[in-house]
């Protein structure tokens, strides 16, 4: 973990060219895209802190994602007219769901974490299907409005957008909190060297529960904001394609880089939105996977990641890498 890449000047530079996208990007795109893009960006950043920080690989993030955007519409029909109350809602549903799921998937590791977290996701899937009733089954759960902001309508696309946009920043600034902490610091000994971290007296599942928790419920955050502004929750929020969508936003934009999922998010939703839009469109995974390919063998690192690997002083970047193991030591020494 690079902190250096959070912190610092180039660090503070990134976070404002980002914001300033943001803030810019409802006027030159269709609004509705503009409020996709903010939702998958949120959604990338919450799996960057599982991944990047904590070393665990998430198949299964749809759970939360499109969990949290049914729980949220369905309010929603039921007569919810509130969006804090949908949107806490979708949250609460994402949070326990996390903890449950977290609780289990945890005692295993690697590929294994990586399957049974989409074995889960699948089972949610299936019922989603099946529960024609309260889900609309394959044809979705459509609602009417998108409720109300303190009395204050959000039926306009950019007002909405600057609301997600809004809650998007304060996301991912916790996030960067999160893992700036002694708690992160812990997360990122654990990535590097489980056993090290076990022996000086840390609960290492105690802790993976809680970045599994948090990272769910972050998901959860932005599925429900997604289902809300485009007033539909459907089967592919809660398919294993979405899962892997976040997966390969991650990556583009750089695992461990917090900024880097954002704009992996952008080129990701981008690519799909404007490639359909033309002669290629019926082969548009085609070309999604041969730039995913391209950055793979270009960029190792994902886009932000190789931009901030080549600005940063590289002496800076080692002495980074072992602070992680600094925060540790110093946080066991505190503890005894």
């Amino acid at each position: 973990m690079n902190l250096a890449r959070l912190r610092g000047t180039r660090g503070i530079v990134t976070a404002g060219v980002l914001l300033l996208a943001g803030i810019a990007l409802p006027f030159v795109v269709y609004p509705v895209f503009a409020i996709d893009v903010a939702c998958f960006a949120l959604v990338a950043v919450a799996f960057d802190l599982l991944l990047g920080f904590t070393g665990l690989l998430s198949f299964g993030h749809a759970l939360f994602w499109g969990g949290a955007g049914y729980t949220a519409t369905i309010l929603v029909s039921r007569g919810v007219t509130s969006f804090p109350l949908a949107v806490l809602g979708g949250v609460a549903y994402a949070l326990v769901l996390a903890v449950l799921v977290g609780a289990f998937a945890v005692r295993r590791s690697g590929i294994y974490f990586a399957m049974i977290t989409l074995a889960i996701a699948q089972i949610q899937y299936f019922l989603a299907f099946q529960l024609v009733d309260l889900t609309g089954g394959e044809n979705g759960l459509q609602i009417a409005t998108r409720g109300t902001l303190f009395g204050l309508s959000l039926e306009n696309d950019r007002a909405y957008y600057f609301v997600v946009l809004a809650i998007g920043v304060l996301g991912t600034a916790f996030a960067i909190r999160v893992v700036s902490s002694p708690f992160g610091a812990v997360l990122a000994a654990m990535r590097e060297n489980e056993q090290r971290a076990r022996s000086i007296g840390y609960d290492t599942n105690r802790f993976k529960i809680a970045a599994f928790t948090i990272s769910g419920a972050l998901a959860g955050l932005a599925g429900a904001l997604f289902s809300l502004g485009n007033r539909l929750a459907g089967l592919d929020g809660v398919d294993w394609h979405t899962s892997g969508a976040i997966v390969i936003m991650t990556i583009l934009g750089g695992i461990g880089t917090i900024y880097g999922p954002v704009v992996g998010a952008g080129i990701y939703e981008s690519l799909e939105y404007f490639v359909s839009k033309t002669a290629l469109g019926d082969k548009t995974n085609l070309v999604m996977g041969f730039v995913f390919a391209v950055v793979i063998l270009v960029a190792r690192r994902g886009v932000v990641g190789e931009l901030l690997h080549v600005a940063l002083p590289q002496r800076r970047l080692v002495q980074d890498e072992d602070a992680p193991d600094r925060l540790v030591s110093d946080a066991s020494v505190e503890a005894r």
